[in-house]
């Protein structure tokens, strides 16, 4: 398999947890209505109810990945996103919606931890980053297309055609990957699949200083998008009356982040993750403070094209910030992959997911929660990358990353 390939499929596989939150919000209100969902804000479960399920799972798929190689589990977890997505078509109440996509987070959970610990038995120190910016680039096209992609099928049908588009997109990643894809864990880096060997992976994990501050780092970074996915349609269609436009709006701050991966790409190498994603964390917390600052004292609403100026150049830092701040994390940690990508990921996810539902539900009506938390959880990276830096940012310490 070329780079280019490998690139593409990893990103693609990653991309179906995108796919499987961004293509229906455009169908969100139609759901609520279909469902009887009465509180509009109510209508925001069926986002962190996959979330959960995706967070939770992910803390099996890492030491299973360690014990049985990295196809067999990815595997799985592509059938059960088919099948749950599948059943979708025929739920009958929002309950039932729930509970199958907690079971579509499960089976996505395979494609976020496996992917990352592949891309890291092959790369490791910048040529991770490089390759998990790249990755991250065409992962972004999912966010710029999907909600376009749900507003056609709402067009010529109604919303249980999206659940169906998920399985189809996700059974043909699932024949690419096994087709094309061979087992990437290296024999010497399998690991028992016994309760001691589970925890002693856990305790590696969660004692080294470094990948435990930029995973915490990243879960506060991680909610404030997930808070903006919670509250979009109703930022974008109740402020301000975009309706079928809404997902046109949604990709324009999707290009930002995808062009801002790339340029992290070309720039890692040469300056390194912590001097890039340092510097991308000032430049958000600046950006939403100002953002604070015009919700606060500017005109009720906020002109649009300000508003959306703003939440470009915030999403624009953000590019650098994950990507960097992940590959950070793992670096330490190539001797237990599965497990490391499983321990950070549950906390990025579940964590990220608690602050954006919190996020999400206090919306009132104006776009002030969302930007006061964007700013909020700015502040607490920043506290948690000088704690695991001690006190030091820029620093590039013993190693070239």
């Amino acid at each position: 398999m070329s780079k280019v390939e490998f690139i593409a499929l990893m990103a693609m596989l990653m991309a179906l947890n995108a796919l499987a939150i961004d293509i229906m919000l455009p169908g969100l209100q139609e759901i609520g209505a279909a469902l009887g969902v009465e509180n509009e804000n109510h209508r925001q479960y069926v986002v962190s109810a996959y979330l959960f399920g995706f967070g939770f799972a992910q803390l099996a798929y890492g030491p299973i990945s360690d014990r049985f190689g990295r196809r067999r589990p990815m595997l799985v977890g592509l059938a059960i996103y088919v099948i749950s997505s599948l059943a979708v078509v025929a739920v009958p109440s929002f309950a039932g919606l729930l509970v199958l996509r907690f079971i579509q987070g499960i089976g996505s959970a395979a494609m976020r931890v496996i992917t990352i610990s592949i891309v890291r038995d092959i790369y490791g120190g910048r040529a991770m980053a490089e390759v998990m910016s790249l990755i991250m680039m065409v992962f972004m096209v999912i966010p710029v297309v999907a909600p376009g992609a749900g507003q056609i099928i709402l067009f010529f049908g109604e919303w249980h055609l999206i659940f169906a588009f998920m399985a189809v997109i996700a059974a043909a990643v699932g024949i690419w990957m096994y087709v094309r894809l061979p087992e990437t864990l290296h024999p010497e880096d399998v690991r028992p699949f016994t309760v001691n060997s589970v925890l002693g992976g856990f305790r590696i994990v969660l004692t080294n200083r470094v990948a435990l501050c930029y995973t915490i780092a990243s879960m506060f970074i991680f909610g404030a998008l997930f808070g903006f996915i919670n509250s979009a349609q109703q930022v974008y269609v109740g402020i301000y009356g975009l309706g079928a436009w809404f997902a046109a709006a949604f990709a324009a701050v999707a290009v930002f982040m995808a062009f801002s991966s790339f340029v992290n790409a070309r720039l890692v190498g040469r300056f390194g993750m912590r001097r890039l994603s340092h510097a991308s964390l000032l430049g958000f917390m600046g950006i939403t403070f100002l953002w604070l600052l015009v919700q606060v004292f500017g005109p009720q609403p906020m002109p649009f094209p300000l508003f959306l100026a703003f939440f470009a150049l915030a999403m624009f830092q953000f590019g650098w910030i994950g990507s960097n701040f992940n590959s950070l994390a793992m670096e330490p940690l190539g001797h237990v992959a599965g497990t490391a990508s499983s321990v950070l990921g549950f906390m990025g996810t579940i964590g990220g997911g608690v602050i954006g539902a919190m996020i999400g539900q206090a919306f009132d009506g104006t776009a002030l929660p969302m930007v006061a938390g964007f700013f909020t959880v700015s502040v607490i990276g920043l506290v948690f990358v000088l704690i695991g830096e001690k006190g030091r940012l820029f620093h590039a310490q013993n190693a070239p990353v």
